[in-house]
């Protein structure tokens, strides 16, 4: 019995000794994580951190910075036509002073031009007018809409044309502009030189549409009075509208 406690008790304290050495030796999953770099790498411990350290913008920080650099853009936008503003307040206030003192020093001729845009308005307006008159002119004498459309369709970007380049002809003069505004007898002139020309564009045009010359002649001069009456009143109510004039300051001591 003696024998077999004390083979009892050394085999536990074999059996004690093995365990305590398994416990301090690295395993080999252990060891080879340990001296391996790559295996290193694909711990989950390690895979947190690169993922933290190389994590790319998010959607909503990308949304943001995208945001914030439009804004920046529309900012320096705005700075720059601001300083435009700013730059125009003060010619025109110069203009206004040199208004003040010129108008103490003697008698102000109010002379203006006008602008490109005021004379295309002019023009268009014009033609939408007078192409309706000319559209019922055409249906009584050729009892044909299409002829009608057909002559109005083709006088209308002619004359519209013709008309403007005619506007801006007529502002390099300043004959009949008194008061910033143009005189009945300015209006007058315009609206025969306008005529004439226009009697000959819509006597072409009719012709080359109907082949009847004598039609044609019909429709280009039946209204020819009634239209120059009709732009001399175009005239005098342009004549009363402030847009699109530049005043020109002159003085006369």
């Amino acid at each position: 019995m003696k024998m077999m406690r004390s083979f009892a008790i050394i085999l536990l304290i074999i059996q004690t000794v093995k365990t305590l050495h398994a416990f301090n030796t690295p395993t080999p999953s252990t060891a080879s994580l340990r001296s391996s770099p790559y295996l290193a790498r694909k711990s989950p411990l390690f895979v947190f951190s690169a993922e933290s350290s190389d994590e790319k913008p998010s959607a909503v920080l990308r949304s943001i910075e995208a945001d914030i650099e439009k804004a920046r853009k529309k900012k320096e936008k705005y700075e720059a036509k601001l300083d435009s503003y700013n730059s125009k307040i003060v010619e025109l206030e110069q203009k206004k002073q040199t208004y003040l003192e010129g108008s103490k020093m003697g008698a102000l001729e109010q002379n203006f031009s006008e602008t490109a845009a005021r004379s295309a308005v002019k023009a268009i307006m014009w033609r939408v007018i007078a192409g309706s008159v000319t559209f019922i002119t055409t249906i009584k004498f050729s009892r044909s809409i299409a002829t009608a459309l057909e002559v109005v369709g083709s006088d209308f970007f002619s004359k519209a044309l013709t008309m403007f380049i005619g506007e801006r002809l007529m502002n390099k003069t300043s004959a009949g502009r008194k008061g910033g505004a143009d005189s009945t007898g300015r209006s007058i002139a315009k609206a025969l030189v306008w005529r004439l020309f226009a009697i000959c564009n819509t006597l072409t045009v009719c012709f080359f549409f109907t082949k009847d010359f004598s039609m044609a002649s019909k429709i280009a001069g039946s209204d020819a009075i009634f239209k120059t009456g009709l732009m001399v009143a175009y005239e005098r109510v342009w004549a009363k509208i402030e847009w699109g004039k530049e005043y020109i300051m002159e003085f006369s001591i």
